[in-house]
C-alpha cells in the first residue's frame, strides 16, 4: 500500500453536521463570556473576582504543565517519532543507503540484559519506554519473581553504538537495580519454553548431558560433581537435601547417581525461576536412571582388523581393569602421572556419565583395548587416552582423540586440554594431528597442551551491579 493510499483512506469526509455544532458551541460560548462580563462589571466585587480567577487561571495551568511532564502516558508526539522504532514517518524521512556513515543499516548488538524493578503496575511500562528511546527492540523477556521485586530478563537488540554502560544508565534512570549485562548471539534467539525442552531432551538420551544442560540452561557457571565418598571410602561432606539448597549465587542438588551437584554463578545471583528449573532437570535425570547411548561404529585399520568405537559407562569396569593388567607399568605411569597402583582407583570415578564422557575400543572377540575420556572439570574439559601397549601406533589413539574433540565441540565447549609428560610423544603426536591452534605450558616436569576449539570467537565479557536486598 502507498503512502498516498493511506493518506486517502486515514482523511476524514466533510460533514454539514460538524459546521453546525462548531456554531453552536461558538454562540454557547459567547453567551457564557457575556455573562461573565456582565458580573464582574456590576457586580460589588468585580475586580477581586477578575484577580482572583487569574491567579487561580495560571496556578491551574502550572500544576498541569509540572504534572504533564511527570506523568505522561500520551503517545509519542511527532518530534519523538523518530526515536520510538517503527513509528517514523517513510514519506518525512528518506531512505538512507546501506552502508552510509548516518545509518547504522544492520549495525545491531544482541544483549542478554537482567534488572531488577519494584513489583508494582507500571514499573515494566517505564522500562520499555527507556529502552523505545534509544531503539532498542525487545525481543524476549522473562520475569523472575522474588522476595523483594522482580528480576526482569531481557534480550535486546540495541544499535551497535549504544554502549552497556550508557544502557545501565537508562535503566537505573528508569528504576532499574542490580543490573547485569552481557553479549548473546543467535543461540540466545531461541525462546525459554522450547530451550528447556531441548535440554530435557537431551538429558533424557544420555546421562552425560545432565552438567552440560544444566551449564547451559544457567548461562556461564561452574558446575562440579561431588562424590558422596572420597577413593578411601570416608565420607566427603554433608548430604544434600533432597530439595536442594539455594543460596545466592550457588546452588546445591542430590545427585541422583550419588554426591552432590554444586553450581556456582558468582556474577550474577540465582533466582527461585531458575533454582526450581534446574531440580525439574536433576529429578529428571534421577527417574530415568543410568543411560547410555547405543549407538557404535565398526572401523578397519590399516593392517585389516576391525575395532568397534562405542560409548563406555560404569559397566564396562571389569573390562576396563583387565585392559589394565595388560598395560604395562610405563604405559600406565605416562596415563595417570602418578603411583600405578592407584590407577584402578580412578577407573570408576572416569567411567561415570556424571564426570564426562567416555569411549571404548574393542576387538572383534569384544575384548577393551584402549580408553579415551572427555571430562567435565569445572568450566574446563579434558581429553585423556590410554591404549593398550599391543595396540599402540596404529592410529587408535588418534581416532579416538579426534572423536572426544568433537564430542566436545558438539557440548559447545571452547577448548580442551590434555595433562601428560614430554616424554609421550604420542600423546604430542596425537594433539598436533587435531590441526588446531594449540598452547604449551610446561610445570615442573608435567606438559599441559591446550586445543583451541574456536579460536576466532569472541569470549563473553558481562557486567552486574549487584542489587540491594
Amino acid at each position: 500500500m502507498t503512502d498516498v493510499t493511506s493518506a486517502k483512506r486515514s482523511r476524514r469526509p466533510h460533514h454539514w453536521r460538524r459546521d453546525l455544532i462548531e456554531l453552536a458551541a461558538l454562540f454557547t460560548a459567547v453567551a457564557v463570556a457575556d455573562a461573565i462580563a456582565n458580573m464582574i462589571a456590576h457586580g460589588p466585587d468585580g475586580r477581586v473576582l477578575l484577580i482572583a480567577s487569574a491567579v487561580a487561571l495560571i496556578g491551574t495551568a502550572g500544576f498541569h504543565t509540572w504534572w504533564a511532564r511527570r506523568h505522561s502516558h500520551a503517545p509519542p508526539g511527532d518530534s519523538d517519532r523518530r526515536n520510538v522504532p517503527g513509528a517514523s514517518d517513510p514519506a518525512a524521512e528518506p531512505a538512507v543507503p546501506a552502508g552510509s556513515p548516518d545509518t547504522e543499516a544492520s549495525g545491531t548488538a544482541l544483549w542478554r540484559v537482567r534488572t531488577t524493578v519494584r513489583d508494582e503496575p507500571g514499573s515494566l511500562a517505564v522500562l520499555c519506554t527507556a529502552l523505545a528511546r534509544h531503539r532498542v527492540d525487545i525481543l524476549t523477556l522473562q520475569t523472575h519473581p522474588l522476595s523483594e521485586g522482580t528480576a526482569d530478563e531481557f534480550l535486546l537488540r540495541a544499535p551497535a553504538g549504544l554502549a552497556p554502560a550508557e544502557l545501565t544508565r537508562e535503566l537505573a534512570a528508569a528504576g532499574g537495580r542490580g543490573t547485569w549485562i552481557e553479549r548473546a548471539d543467535a543461540h540466545d534467539l531461541v525462546d525459554a519454553p522450547t530451550r528447556v525442552l531441548n535440554l530435557a531432551t537431551r538429558t533424557a538420551l544420555d546421562a552425560a548431558e545432565l552438567p552440560l544442560a544444566l551449564r547451559q540452561l544457567l548461562g556461564r557457571c561452574t558446575i562440579r560433581s561431588r562424590p558422596a565418598q572420597s577413593l578411601s571410602g570416608l565420607p566427603l561432606a554433608d548430604p544434600v537435601p533432597e530439595e536442594g539448597v539455594l543460596e545466592n549465587t550457588v546452588i546445591r542438588l542430590r545427585d541422583p547417581s550419588g554426591g552432590g551437584i554444586i553450581i556456582e554463578r558468582p556474577y550474577l545471583p540465582f533466582t527461585p525461576t531458575e533454582f526450581a528449573r534446574a531440580r525439574a532437570l536433576v529429578e529428571l535425570d534421577a527417574r530415568l536412571g543410568p543411560r547410555v547411548p547405543g549407538s557404535q561404529d565398526v572401523l578397519t585399520l590399516p593392517e585389516g582388523n576391525e575395532i568397534t568405537v562405542r560409548r563406555a559407562d560404569t559397566g564396562d569396569l571389569a573390562a576396563a581393569r583387565e585392559m589394565h593388567d595388560r598395560c604395562s607399568s610405563r604405559t600406565l605411569s605416562l596415563r595417570y602421572h602418578g603411583p600405578v597402583g592407584d590407577a584402578e582407583r580412578y577407573l570408576g570415578h572416569l567411567l561415570s556419565p556424571r564426570y564426562g564422557r567416555t569411549l571404548a575400543v574393542q576387538t572383534a572377540s569384544g575384548r577393551l583395548v584402549a580408553l579415551g575420556h572427555l571430562l567435565w572439570d569445572g568450566d574446563e574439559t579434558e581429553v585423556a587416552l590410554l591404549v593398550e601397549d599391543d595396540w599402540q601406533r596404529r592410529g587408535i589413539g588418534t581416532e579416538l582423540l579426534r572423536r572426544l574433540v568433537a564430542l566436545a565441540g558438539e557440548a559447545h565447549c571452547d577448548s580442551v586440554y590434555a595433562v601428560t609428560q614430554s616424554a609421550n610423544t604420542g600423546m604430542v603426536a596425537a594433539m598436533r594431528g587435531l590441526g588446531l591452534p594449540l598452547d604449551y605450558q610446561i610445570e615442573e616436569g608435567t606438559l599441559v597442551i591446550t586445543a583451541r576449539l574456536e579460536p576466532a570467537a569472541v569470549r563473553r565479557s558481562g557486567t552486574y551491579e549487584p542489587a540491594e536486598r
